[in-house]
């Protein structure tokens, strides 16, 4: 059964209503639009391609084995600085759209105060006021927006050459594009662990464009208030108290059932 879509955070262009649409289920909530679903996967391709393509060009002691799955050594240069500028422009656009929602508050402060105690999986459910992102995701956030920044000037630097810009200049922009990759790296690793294996459900949000309200109310529960007007806590005892009655229902019939006999009493 479809719900209604309810209070929905971000602006989507409407070209993208013809594109597709977020089908949202009883028990659900929707998290992401098409829009930003779209923009997520294209700077994550392009940044992938660009990273695959600069490591074949400017390390090819290790990885000229990449060179040929884009044409060869010469192509895999020239298409480059594309992908990069690709993902510079999808991230723009998304970071336009999320500008609001990735805004830093006192939470977020208080968010990272914690991170130890996050990074050890030490309380199953987060602060309750962890909005929409948690202190952590809005870090990586700005951490892309500033890398793609050193990226496109970075980029263009490199692009144009000493002639442009002078030989000092071309080196830095070298040693900065190359930290600012490696950086940016390491936190799409740690995104990419988060989304699957640490935060179970997390991808479905960038895939259908829901989260299920367990969820919510779990890792991002003054976002799940916002959303229902219901109390994240209240609604997990609900769902626990739920279960027990659940697990004590199916004992009393496994007992009433008798040995040997299916739970349904029938021979």
């Amino acid at each position: 059964m479809a719900t209604s879509i309810g209070r929905w955070q971000e602006k989507e262009p409407g070209l993208f209503d013809k594109l597709g649409h977020t089908v949202v289920h009883e028990g659900e909530l929707p998290r992401h639009s098409v829009y930003t679903r779209f923009l997520h996967w294209a700077y994550g391709i392009c940044f992938f391609l660009a990273l695959f393509t600069g490591f074949a060009t400017y390390m090819p002691f290790l990885f000229r084995w990449l060179a040929p799955a884009f044409g060869g050594p010469a192509t895999t240069r020239m298409l480059h600085p594309y992908f990069g500028v690709g993902f510079v422009f999808f991230f723009g656009l998304q970071a336009i759209n999320w500008w609001g929602p990735m805004t830093w508050t006192e939470a977020d402060s208080r968010w990272m105060g914690r991170l130890s105690q996050f990074l050890r999986n030490e309380e199953a459910v987060e602060p309750e006021d962890v909005g929409m992102y948690n202190g952590g995701q809005k870090l990586q956030f700005w951490e892309i927006l500033v890398g793609s920044i050193v990226f496109l000037v970075s980029g263009i630097i490199m692009w144009a050459g000493a002639r442009s810009f002078g030989a000092t200049a071309v080196a830095v922009s070298y040693i900065l594009h190359d930290i600012s990759a490696l950086v940016m790296l390491f936190g799409i690793f740690f995104h990419l662990y988060q989304a699957t294996f640490g935060q179970p459900g997390t991808i479905q949000a960038m895939t259908k464009g829901t989260v299920s309200e367990a969820w919510a109310w779990t890792h991002a529960p003054a976002w799940y208030r916002q959303m229902t007007g219901r109390d994240p806590r209240q609604a997990l005892e609900q769902e626990r108290q739920r279960r027990i009655a659940r697990e004590r229902a199916i004992e009393q019939l496994a007992r009433s059932s008798g040995p040997g006999q299916p739970p349904s009493g029938r021979s």
